[in-house]
């Protein structure tokens, strides 16, 4: 069968490859010139790389991991030393750290937790742990009860002290959706420590070992365009059409650069857009169906990413760290984490900045400024000396509507891939698959979707070819 995909991020991109695994031809359209929608990334003038977001690959993303082995990329994955490490605003320019031995899960990780004495006293470390045993025994099913809390208040109600939270969790939180602990729902919060703490590698993490467009969409798009799949750029979705029977005629695809537009017409059609920008697009007839309805209560939540360019080496640490800024989220100097990036002499910081909601709006100069107010405080050695660090470069990249916001009661209006039209399919991290907003969810999502489509060969009409080009 045809297969149109509506949209390259990791969640259109595996669904095309698991298509075509399935001897389909997937039709994959993406609207920019770039592949890997919340992973893309751009070269300067300088041919330095620029990100949406400082992109970590955990032990615990099976279908990511099995991803990269299926394409025999897996070298291209930079594991760092089995720990977490965490900035002390308390004492600038020092870290605590959770170091995980070489133990089997749960024990690794309750040593970790136990070996750290810097940031939980005895008696939160206990409290703490308490608290997780339901989740441990009770598995996913209760993951997914805690929904209706947040984290603080799931806290709240395990009599865990509020120390907790601002030790680490505020921090946590903000790596996992951008948020504070007050607005992300628990099921978050609790399905990655579930993950962590059951899977010896869970916390493990890697960076790649370049820009994500070239290092991991590029081998994606190869593999699909060898099983005689197709990949476009600069080919927006505009329209949905419909049949009278309220099926899909047709993806109008819009004409940019020169190009003109033009109806793509297939078996099946599938939505890798993030949740927004769909929802721009729901035919009106499909609107008051209960699962594109439920959709308004999703919405993506914004976020800021920052590169630094210093005049020399800030940190020697070869890792992701968690700043516990009220401003920062976690950074990286990716001069030392990524292969592609390394330089021996000057660092180049990857920042977080988040939550964003109060800054997506202001300029590129005060969130720099901002940012690096922050930085004084985390490298103090490098700043307010008589021979400071000096920024050579900047680049911020905002994204006013990244992966959807993961607060209470959003897991019941996270819908199926499958749609109760009979060949239109949804890919995404927001739609339902237990790893959340993350790539591993875009990655799965893309995978289940695939399938969805694949259990239905049968049932949907012979392909037809694309039309020819109509006004747009």
């Amino acid at each position: 069968m045809r297969i149109a995909i509506a949209g390259a991020g990791l969640a259109g991109l595996s669904c095309a490859k698991y298509l075509a695994d399935a001897g389909h031809t997937p039709i994959l359209m993406e609207s920019r010139d770039v592949l890997g929608g919340k992973v893309a990334a751009w070269k300067d003038e300088d041919g330095d790389w620029y990100e949406t977001g400082l992109h970590i690959f955990f032990g615990a993303y099976p279908n990511m991991l099995q991803l990269f082995k299926e394409l025999n990329i897996e070298d291209r994955l930079q594991w760092k030393s089995h720990s977490m490490i965490f900035n002390q605003p308390e004492e600038p320019g020092t870290y605590s750290r959770f170091d995980f031995p070489d133990l089997p899960a749960p024990i690794n990780g309750v040593a970790a937790i136990l070996g750290n004495n810097d940031m939980l006293s005895w008696p939160e470390k206990i409290s703490f742990g308490i608290g997780l045993v339901p989740a441990m025994l009770r598995g996913q099913g209760y993951v997914e009860e805690c929904d209706k809390y947040s984290w603080t208040e799931w806290l709240k109600l395990h009599n865990i002290p509020e120390r907790v939270n601002d030790e680490v969790f505020i921090a946590m939180s903000k790596a996992l959706n951008f948020i504070d602990p007050d607005e992300i729902s628990s099921t978050v919060l609790l399905t990655a420590l579930n993950r962590f703490l059951q899977e010896k590698n869970g916390s493990q993490m890697a960076f790649l070992d370049g820009a994500p467009p070239e290092r991991l969409c590029d081998p994606i798009v190869e593999h699909v365009q060898s099983l005689g799949g197709e990949v476009h750029l600069d080919s927006p979705l505009r329209e949905i059409k419909l049949n009278p029977d309220g099926s899909v005629a047709a993806f109008h695809i819009g004409g940019v650069k020169g190009k003109e537009s033009f109806d793509l017409v297939a078996d099946a059609y599938v939505s890798a857009l993030p949740v927004d920008p769909f929802k721009l697009l729901i035919p009106e007839p499909w609107q008051q169906m209960d699962v594109f309805r439920k959709l308004d209560g999703l919405r993506g939540v914004p976020v800021i990413n920052i590169h630094l360019w210093f005049d020399r080496k800030l940190t020697d640490i070869d890792h992701l760290l968690f700043s516990r800024s009220p401003l920062l989220s976690v950074y990286a100097d990716m001069s030392i984490a990524c292969k592609e990036y390394e330089d021996p002499d000057r660092s180049m910081l990857e920042l977080v900045f988040a939550p964003a909601k109060d800054w997506i709006g202001r300029s590129d100069e005060d969130i720099i400024e901002a940012t690096m107010g922050e930085l004084k405080k985390l490298f103090p050695m490098h700043f307010g000396t008589d021979n400071p660090a000096k920024l050579r470069k900047s680049k911020v990249v905002k994204t006013p509507l990244s992966v959807y916001k993961t607060t209470p009661g959003c897991q019941q209006l996270r819908p199926d891939q499958t749609t109760p039209i009979k060949n239109f399919f949804l890919a995404g991290d927001y739609t339902m698959q237990r790893y959340l907003a993350s790539m591993e969810g875009a990655v799965l999502s893309g995978k289940l979707c695939a399938e969805a489509v694949d259990r239905k060969r049968d049932q949907l009409s012979s392909s037809s070819s694309v039309s020819e080009p109509v006004s747009a």
